[in-house]
């Protein structure tokens, strides 16, 4: 039996909401406010020049050096809250209550102690993603069978032995689950990082069209930034299936 095309569903929602703000936006007449989607499209190939070659790669620098901390950092965390009930019970609480800050509330902060450089805005972005890797990791850690490792003990298994063959194949999932989390809320804490302050970036872009009442070149660089998103966490998938496929059934 032939196997339906999994992504039809989305693309016909898609359409359908693309049709019925492509008709609202019609009928306002006010792009300023509500610019349609061919407008957008239109405003994002006229301003490609500004917006592929110096905003994009200024967003995706900070989605990068952001995404390759977080992962460090909740790896880490991760792995020292499995190793150590002690750290545990001293750092969950605290991991848990670093996401109760409002990231708005700390950007501005963080431009007064680094400037518009790049690190103000990839302290947003480790501030939004090492939360998802830290956690979910460690909730794979706890999910392995306490059976598991007693057996491998009773083979003479060491602790690092356990923790190479067993802990960390068993954690794979989780791991890559954390990163297509992780990916978006990157793009979403480099565009609010570049928004409250940035001398470039698709966040700082759209807030300058936004002074100049050009509602399409508001909304192209926040395409710009959906987009990109899709594309990477496509390509975490790719990894995913990859270094996954002993998971893989027919």
């Amino acid at each position: 039996m032939k196997r339906k095309n999994p992504t039809l569903p989305a693309a016909i929602l898609v359409l359908c909401f693309l049709m019925i703000w492509q008709g609202s936006a019609m009928r306002m007449n006010k792009a300023y406010i509500l610019p349609s989607p061919m407008q957008i499209l239109r405003r994002l190939w006229e301003l490609r020049e500004p917006l592929f070659k110096a905003h994009l790669p200024a967003t995706m620098q900070v989605v990068g050096i952001g995404l390759l901390i977080s992962l460090v950092l909740g790896m880490a965390l991760a792995v020292l809250m499995d190793q150590s009930p002690a750290a545990e019970q001293a750092l969950y609480p605290l991991i848990i209550a670093s996401q109760t800050i409002p990231t708005t509330a700390l950007a501005p902060l963080f431009v007064m102690w680094f400037g518009y450089t790049v690190w103000s805005k990839v302290l947003v972005t480790v501030l939004m993603t090492f939360f998802p890797v830290a956690i979910t990791v460690f909730d794979g850690f706890r999910a392995v069978p306490p059976e598991m490792k007693e057996l491998l003990r009773t083979y003479g298994a060491t602790e690092m032995q356990i923790f190479r063959k067993l802990k960390l194949p068993a954690v794979l999932p989780y791991f890559f689950s954390a990163l297509k989390m992780a990916v978006p809320l990157s793009v979403i804490g480099a565009a609010i990082g570049e928004w409250l302050g940035a001398q470039s970036g698709l966040g700082y872009f759209s807030k300058r069209m936004m002074t100049q009442l050009d509602g399409a070149g508001v909304f192209a660089p926040i395409l710009l930034l959906s987009v990109s998103a899709e594309l990477l966490v496509i390509v975490v998938g790719l990894l995913e299936k990859y270094f996954l496929r002993w998971r893989q059934t027919d």
